[in-house]
């Protein structure tokens, strides 16, 4: 049973996987070529001792002249150089063959992650997907390569190796020689499943490292800023103390089997001086043959002792490609409905809610409950609740980041899943509470939706959003490198780029999460302004908790304790008293206060 379970965690496991079929049938001219010269080049070097022997045994009973001694050292020497072309050769189609399959894995893997939905990212962290994009496929790459390699350099030379032994020079010394080299086969078979086990373990706490470094360097100001440096540093010790507990277990299968396999090989090589001199001195085998089997012994040595590698490549091969498989299995809940419907009409700014109701897998409690509303092309949109009122679910819910059920929201007159997804998320720009932007320049940022943007329409997006005068502000102006999400530009600039990345796309539905939050009122209203005169016949969704950005909204919905309480405009929602009218109160008091302190 325990044979048989190591058995599965080798490379059975590979051949059984449709997913590596699919590269063996794409490379295979690659793999057959260099598998071809292997053998060639393999069986050529076997032909090297018999050689030699031939040599010793000529010279010893002066059969062999100089002719052929030459002749004996030119044969060599083309082996030689065939040997060497043959290498060079070999290596660039199985090698060359494993990095293409590297590549391709990793544009697999990478396009498929885009593909998944945003709770698959809260579900995995940062680190284990870089173990997967890295450490797993780098692991899959040496199955590919070194196992093909090893495995078939292993059956050549090995066959051929002994085969000459037993029926050119003599099988009774060949069989007790190899008798003790089996032993390293049998012993791997027990390996080989500790090995699989040890290195998934290995993976995990790889993965766990990773995260841990991303997120603490991520925020880093946070860190300094509360004179945590000390307590992080401490914690990854920890963390750090387990990837090195990991990789030392690793380790000490790896410390076992090399020495063995060595062992085993010397104790052959023990044997064959031993007994192989003992019958060349009775005259069974000349001097010659026995010099040859010296040599044809340690060529056996490489392809036994390259069972405990393969074994060890394999295991850590098959259990990365399980991994990485585990990712392309993993399929999006939120697709196309109907996979027939192309890209057709683009979507309209009408945007209607039917008793909407939605709350989180694995929960109780709805974040929405019949939420119902109605707003026409062109208009704008208010939210406002308090924090936690579930406003933010309702955008991703009108983006289907988060899927509503049927026949509850509708965009443009169609129902939401009537809609392909990508054509209801290009007619919608989304600017969201966190302001993510990329390691990159300001420009290029603003142009993320669309890079055929033209300078100067990235320049005027950047001024409707009232970043442009910072932007030229800069030494390097729109060629600024932002650096890590953004983290050489304040809060403010960093949400009003975000703003001039989405209305550079001109969208049919524009939605503001709380994207004003960060700039002082003066800006606000200028970027109001400029949104009222460029979004003129466009859908607007603004959430704030500021009641001076939705004042203006045609229509604005209150939202708490997951339901709306109230809907209307703001002289409607002020006149009514409720909650909008309470936060409206406090603000503008609020805003007295601080312009008396001013004066």
């Amino acid at each position: 049973m325990e044979q048989k379970k190591a058995r599965k965690a080798g490379i059975m496991d590979i051949l059984r996987s449709p997913y590596a079929h699919r590269f063996f049938k794409k490379y295979k001219w690659s793999y057959l070529l260099g598998m071809a010269i292997l053998i060639v080049i393999d069986s050529a070097q076997t032909e090297v001792p018999r050689i030699v022997g031939q040599v010793i045994d000529g010279i010893k009973y002066t059969t062999i002249d100089e002719s052929g001694f030459t002749s004996a050292i030119i044969r060599m020497a083309v082996i030689a150089v065939l040997v060497l072309a043959g290498r060079i050769g070999w290596r660039y189609c199985i090698f060359g063959a494993a990095r293409k399959i590297e590549r391709d894995m990793r544009n697999d893997l990478f396009s498929h992650l885009n593909t998944l939905p945003v709770s698959y990212f809260h579900e995995h962290n940062a680190g284990e997907i870089m173990a997967y994009m890295t450490n797993d496929i780098e692991a899959v790459r040496m199955t590919f390569a070194a196992t093909i390699m090893m495995g078939l350099d292993m059956i050549t030379i090995g066959v051929t190796t002994l085969l000459k032994m037993i029926f050119q020079i003599d099988f009774r010394l060949s069989l007790v020689t190899v008798i003790p080299l089996s032993m390293v086969a049998f012993v791997s078979m027990f390996v080989g499943r500790e090995m699989h086990k040890r290195f998934t373990k290995r993976q995990e706490v790889f993965a766990k490292v990773s995260d841990f470094v991303q997120e603490k360097l991520s925020g880093i100001k946070v860190i300094k800023a509360f004179v945590q440096e000390e307590k992080e540093i401490a914690a990854f010790e920890a963390v750090n103390s387990e990837s090195r507990t990991a990789n030392i277990r690793d380790a000490k299968v790896q410390a076992f089997m090399f020495p063995f396999m060595h062992m085993i090989a010397g104790c052959s090589m023990a044997i064959a001086i031993a007994y192989g001199g003992y019958i060349a001195i009775l005259g069974r085998i000349t001097v010659g043959d026995f010099s040859a089997f010296v040599q044809y012994l340690n060529m056996l040595v490489w392809p036994i002792a390259s069972i405990g590698r393969i074994i060890n490549v394999v295991t850590r091969g098959s259990a990365s490609l399980k991994r990485v498989e585990s990712v392309l299995h993993t399929e999006s809940d939120i697709k196309d409905a109907l996979p027939e419907i192309a890209t057709t009409e683009p979507v309209k700014g009408e945007i209607e809610a039917r008793e909407l109701t939605f709350r989180y897998p694995g929960t109780d409690r709805d974040v929405l409950k019949d939420i119902s509303f109605h707003i026409e092309q062109g208009q704008t949109l208010g939210i406002v609740g308090r924090t936690g009122a579930g406003k933010t679910t309702l955008v991703n819910l009108m983006l289907r980041i988060i899927d509503p059920d049927d026949d509850m929201l509708y965009i443009g007159g169609r129902e939401i899943h009537t809609i392909p997804l990508q054509t209801l998320r290009a007619s919608t720009g989304y600017v969201m509470q966190d302001n993510f932007l990329f390691s990159d320049t300001i420009r290029n940022n603003i142009a993320f939706g669309d890079h055929t943007k033209s300078f100067e329409e990235i320049q005027q997006a950047a001024k409707m959003a009232c970043v442009h005068d910072n932007i030229v502000d800069f030494p390097d102006g729109y060629e600024t490198m932002v650096g890590e999400r953004g983290v050489s530009l304040s809060g403010g600039q960093k949400q009003r780029i975000s703003i001039a990345r989405a209305l550079i796309l001109d969208p049919e539905i524009l939605i503001l999460d709380d994207a004003l939050s960060a700039v002082d009122t003066d800006t606000e209203e200028k970027i109001l302004e400029n949104l009222k005169t460029l979004r003129h016949g466009k859908t607007n969704v603004i959430i704030a908790h500021r009641i001076s950005t939705l004042q203006n909204a045609d229509k604005i919905i209150v939202v708490n304790g997951s339901r709306i309480i109230e809907e209307g405009n703001h002289e409607e929602l002020v006149a009514q008293g409720g909650m909008y009218a309470d936060l409206y109160r406090r603000q503008l008091l609020e805003k007295m206060k601080k312009e008396e302190y001013k004066l």
